[in-house]
């Protein structure tokens, strides 16, 4: 390009690829709002579940031939995003982009014919943008032979080995569950992190609110957790406290903020069914998997790496 290229303007193609980018980021606006997948993704996917396209996968090679072998087809690569904007709660709004993005990858998944969708990994991107969150899902869609398309396909972030595994032994993942609290505690006699005593004392009151926001977000875990099967295999944690001083006339008055989230893997599975002896469940919000390294949280989360999986 010449130094003044750009004042001679835009050429036709520029100007015609222009307004395409423009139609195609008003379908995908108005798309996201009417609940729909956009058009340009509904019609790869078609085209895939009918076998017009190439299909596509995040399994390895290794994995591809075991799933063949049970009768599991790859379909396509499914996505899905949310960017979430925090209103008045940070905490339930994490939840809240969660299940944003599993009913948009959901929607990819019916949309391409598929009854599961397998290997899905949960990302988050550390952008600084104020007070909200980017969530996404992605997974490889799957359909299981001499079966109907599913209108609630399943979500599983298995790998596909893994998946296979509890198939034989006659155990089915289900979906991803989400649980969240929070909640304050005014300190109005300012000892509650401090009880003011010379020897090793419990701070009582941050106990006992932590312990309420565990229990709260567990509770909601089970109830996100209760349609989707009747067990949860694995589940990591996410929490966080904060130590806040307010004024209050001539008074400075501390508050504490406990917030806690827990993300599950669920399953449908017979009673007294035992698990492959060599089966590894993964939750998988980065890689490796929290459940079996050591490393930290993934990296939306760097400030709290002393809360690890459970």
């Amino acid at each position: 390009m010449g130094l003044f290229d750009f004042l001679k303007g835009k050429t036709p193609e520029q100007q015609a690829a222009e307004q395409q980018s423009l139609r195609r980021q008003a379908d995908i606006l108005m798309s996201l709002r009417g609940g729909r997948v956009p058009t340009g993704a509904l019609e790869r996917l078609t085209a895939a579940g009918q076998g017009r396209t190439p299909w596509m996968a995040t399994l390895t090679p290794a994995e591809l031939r075991i799933v063949r072998s049970h009768g599991l087809k790859p379909i396509a690569t499914v996505s899905a995003t949310c960017w979430l904007h925090y209103g008045w709660s940070w905490t339930l709004g994490h939840a809240q982009g969660w299940e944003q993005a599993l009913q948009r990858l959901a929607d990819e998944a019916r949309a391409c014919g598929a009854n599961a969708v397998l290997d899905v990994k949960m990302r988050t991107i550390p952008v600084g943008v104020e007070n909200s969150m980017d969530f996404t899902l992605i997974g490889t869609a799957v359909k299981l032979e001499n079966m109907p398309p599913a209108n609630d396909p399943v979500i599983a972030t298995v790998p596909a080995l893994e998946f296979v595994k509890l198939l034989e032994a006659d155990v089915v993942p289900t979906g991803i569950a989400i649980g969240a609290h929070y909640e304050w505690l005014r300190d109005w006699s300012g000892y509650a992190a401090n009880p003011s005593v010379w020897f090793n004392a419990e701070a009582a009151q941050l106990s006992n609110l932590w312990n309420d926001v565990r229990h709260r977000a567990h509770a909601n875990l089970r109830e996100s957790a209760r349609p989707r099967g009747n067990g949860v295999l694995a589940h990591l944690n996410f929490s966080q406290m904060f130590e806040v001083e307010r004024e209050q006339g001539e008074m400075k008055i501390k508050e504490y903020l406990a917030r806690y989230i827990v993300v599950a893997t669920t399953v449908q599975a017979r009673r007294g069914t035992p698990l492959p002896h060599d089966f590894q469940m993964v939750v998988d919000m980065r890689a490796p998997t929290p459940l079996t390294g050591r490393a930290p949280h993934h990296e939306s989360y760097a400030t709290n790496e002393q809360s690890g999986a459970i």
